[in-house]
């Protein structure tokens, strides 16, 4: 007899929470983390899947039906964002139908947002510092906003003449854009949801409810750039920490409030400065993992599990990465050897991962059964093993072989 919808959706999360947990699951989770795959798949531009939010559901759709995943992951907060880049005038992003071609995926542009002469400023009132600085920096329609008064010091009469900045016609034009964007994102909020009772009702559970980023991450990619924070290490490294310090609880909460919306107690967490090629080991020991490590033991605290995405190679790092509460996490690999990590982490964490991208891109389907077969048979040996591609499914994957990892993945790597 068919499952319903219904038991499909509780059996693929029992098969999430048992693998998570380090126990035998009935098969092999499948979980393929996608951007502009499905728009390709169904012969959408990425300009088309940014804006309009009909061929975005349409594509996914397809594209799900096409692979038939284990659980998805929401494209609503990370694609259909066109519009509200384009209203703001976002400078940190380039973006298909704006300076990209339409056929191409948006760009992260990093700068540097925030000088070195100005950390004293963020571990003052990070809160100000974004207001005053960092979002007129990074927003040229927001950029009038630098002319609003010190709040915490408008305080009592004075905030009655604090006030005259919001009359100024530039600040006024940037508060009236800043309402049609709340409209826009009101817009996207409401059909995320929508689309996320469409997955519902295929049987299909989301893979997360929320995003962090290792504190390091966030001052390195948002405010001093690569090039900034790399000469803080030298220049500043006490004020470089204390930032550190002062980021981690922000992110923390933001990641607990993410998950608490959605319902879903799953956090995704990218990594990109502290891999073996990026950064020597005394000083990922020093200003990478600590924070990380205390980020990732809070999530679990509040009940909730980390997914941290360790892109490029992390080989030496497995040794460090395995001091955390056991059975709580996930780390998912780009370019680790995910066999070596088997060994180190088969007892800490679930290890997700790494059909290469390449081979996704120009190989045969029978060279990605080949790998499948051989992740299954030694990093998915008693569980412990969530299949992806080692960047997700690429945008330009064939679709043959994304099916072949897909159809393998059910077929082959059923525990008996």
């Amino acid at each position: 007899m068919e499952k319903t919808p219904q038991e499909l959706y509780r059996e693929n999360q029992q098969r999430f929470e048992d693998v998570v947990a380090l126990r035998t699951p009935d098969r092999v989770p499948y979980h393929p983390f996608m951007m502009f795959y499905p728009a390709r798949f169904s012969g959408f531009t990425c300009a088309e899947v940014m804006h309009d939010l009909d061929k975005l559901d349409a594509s996914w759709k397809k594209a799900v039906l096409d692979v038939q995943p284990d659980m998805f992951n929401h494209p609503y907060p990370s694609t259909p964002l066109g519009h509200l880049m384009s209203l703001l005038g976002a400078k940190a992003f380039e973006w298909p139908g704006g300076s990209l071609p339409v056929d191409r995926p948006y760009q992260f542009v990093e700068k540097e947002y925030m000088k070195e002469s100005e950390y004293d400023d963020f571990l003052f009132d990070p809160t100000d510092f974004n207001l005053r600085v960092f979002l007129p920096r990074n927003y040229e329609a927001l950029a009038p906003l630098q002319q609003m008064p010190y709040l915490p010091a408008s305080y009592y009469t004075r905030f009655l003449t604090a006030t005259a900045p919001f009359g100024a016609p530039d600040v006024e034009t940037a508060l009236e854009t800043l309402i049609k964007a709340g409209k826009e994102a009101a817009r996207i909020t409401s059909r995320a949801a929508a689309f996320t009772k469409m997955m519902a009702d295929l049987g299909i559970p989301p893979q997360s409810g929320g995003m962090a980023n290792a504190p390091f991450d966030y001052l390195g990619d948002l405010y001093r750039g690569t090039r900034g924070i790399m000469m803080d290490i030298y220049r500043v490294p006490d004020k470089l920490l204390a930032a550190l310090d002062k980021i981690l609880p922000i992110v923390l909460r933001g990641a607990v409030a993410g998950c608490k919306a959605s319902g879903i107690p799953v956090v995704f967490i990218p990594l990109h400065k502290g891999n073996d090629k990026f950064m020597s080991m005394d000083h990922f020991k020093k200003f990478y993992w600590p924070t990380l490590r205390k980020l990732i033991v809070g999530l679990i605290d509040e009940g909730l599990i980390p997914n941290v995405f360790w892109e490029s190679e992390c080989d030496s790092r497995m040794e460090i990465a395995a001091d955390i509460p056991k059975g709580k996490a996930i780390y998912y690999f780009e370019g680790t050897d995910l066999f070596k990590a088997k060994d180190i982490l088969k007892d800490t964490v679930c290890i997700r991962g790494n059909v290469p991208a390449s081979m996704l891109c120009v190989g045969s389907v029978q060279d990605v059964k080949d790998y499948c077969k051989k992740l299954i048979d030694v990093v998915g040996k008693d569980g412990g093993l969530l299949v992806d591609g080692s960047i997700g499914v690429p945008d330009e994957a064939k679709p043959e072989n994304v099916k072949a990892m897909s159809d393998f993945v059910r077929e082959y790597g059923v525990y008996r």
